[in-house]
């Protein structure tokens, strides 16, 4: 139950928890001193400018941000998972 909770308030920031630390990892590399910083500063962007977009897209109505987040990691997560398969497959 606790879960399922912790799942309804922070669904959106566990989405971009996921996204934002492997993005940064395919594109600084694997140094955390590097890595931790920009995942930080990255997520946080990505949530501002999705709130921001959500607000503003149809603006007497406002959008989920949500559907904002997804639409923007969606093909991140898409481009990661095919990258992943061609790594594996030789």
């Amino acid at each position: 139950v606790l879960t399922a909770i912790c799942v309804a308030f922070c669904g959106i920031m566990g989405f971009v928890g996921h996204i934002i630390p492997h993005a940064c990892r395919m594109a600084l590399g694997t140094d955390h001193r590097l890595m931790m910083p920009a995942s930080i500063v990255l997520g946080a962007m990505l949530m501002l400018f999705a709130d921001l977009a959500a607000r503003t897209v149809l603006s007497p109505m406002e959008l989920p941000v949500g559907a904002i987040t997804a639409m923007i990691g969606t093909p991140i997560f898409a481009y990661m998972l095919i990258k992943r398969g061609r790594r594996y497959d030789g």
